[in-house]
């Protein structure tokens, strides 16, 4: 008995002892291993701190290499010459059209005005205000494909007779021409209130007087002509073969038939007179300004 009694007690010692030591050295471990773990979740944040702050640098970076580079390599656009705003603003405060002449008055010394109205012309070709050239003078006008837009505002004028419009077009392709010219071509006489709504409507007027029996009143076109129907000089209207591709005329001319080259040189012909005061105090042309 007293073995047995031994034994147990060696036994419960020793499970006391193990018992003890593993839970002190489990303890012991466990509080070891805290202090073990801390560093490194310090560490692996300070770790992602420090690959952000990188990712962050090499942005910046690329940000200022692709900035850097798009300055080194792309073209620098071309600067617009300042005559063009000095030009754009003159015609858009001028009551009327202006030619080369007037507009180089007004311009620094050494601008080159065909170029500059050139490359303002395709500036404008695109936009809803085209640059046009009529009468040999530069003008802002509606483009033609939004003439629409204004078609609610605009007056309607009175349509011309057909031999308002045959007497127009003789006065244009033959001018300077006198009445007695018109009706040999017409082939019918022409009466007085025809030449007098071409008047009015301030497309034609007489140029002055044929040296011939009777001194005959001559007549020709006017700027407001030319602006009305978009030319830029009496030369630009059709010719024999485009009246032939639109149908106006009958393909069976007479033989010899021709279109006279048309021109709207304002002097007076070798066979011209200038008009007299009397012939303006009949109201067929506008009084002349006083001279100074």
């Amino acid at each position: 008995m007293m073995g047995l009694a031994k034994q147990l007690e060696v036994v419960r010692q020793d499970t006391g002892h193990d018992t003890g030591e593993d839970h002190r050295e489990g303890t012991g471990q466990e509080l070891k291993n805290e202090p073990a773990k801390n560093p490194d979740v310090a560490q692996d944040n300070v770790t992602q701190d420090n690959v952000t702050q990188d990712n962050v640098t090499q942005d910046n970076e690329l940000v200022e290499d692709e900035s850097m580079t798009g300055d080194d390599q792309g073209e620098q656009p071309e600067a617009r010459p300042e005559e063009l705003r000095l030009i754009e603003a003159l015609l858009f405060a001028a009551g009327e059209p202006l030619d080369n002449k007037t507009l180089a008055g007004r311009l620094p010394e050494g601008v080159d005005i065909d170029a500059a109205m050139r490359r303002l012309q395709a500036e404008y070709a695109p936009r809803g205000v085209n640059l046009v050239r009529v009468a040999g003078k530069w003008m802002f006008r509606t483009a033609n494909d939004l003439a629409w837009l204004l078609a609610r505002d605009s007056v309607e004028p009175k349509k011309l007779s057909r031999a308002a419009n045959e007497t127009l077009a003789i006065i244009a392709y033959h001018q300077p021409v006198t009445r007695a010219e018109i009706e040999d071509i017409r082939g019918v006489s022409v009466s007085k209130g025809t030449l007098d709504v071409l008047m009015e409507t301030g497309w034609v007027r007489p140029r002055g007087r044929r040296k011939a029996p009777g001194r005959p009143l001559t007549f020709g076109t006017t700027e407001t002509f030319l602006s009305h129907f978009g030319l830029e000089a009496v030369g630009d209207l059709p010719g024999l073969d485009e009246l032939k591709g639109t149908g106006l005329l009958d393909g069976r001319l007479p033989p010899g038939f021709s279109i006279p080259l048309p021109s709207d040189d304002t002097s007076l012909r070798d066979d011209e007179d200038p008009l007299e005061p009397g012939d303006l105090d009949l109201g067929l042309a506008p009084r002349p300004a006083p001279e100074e």
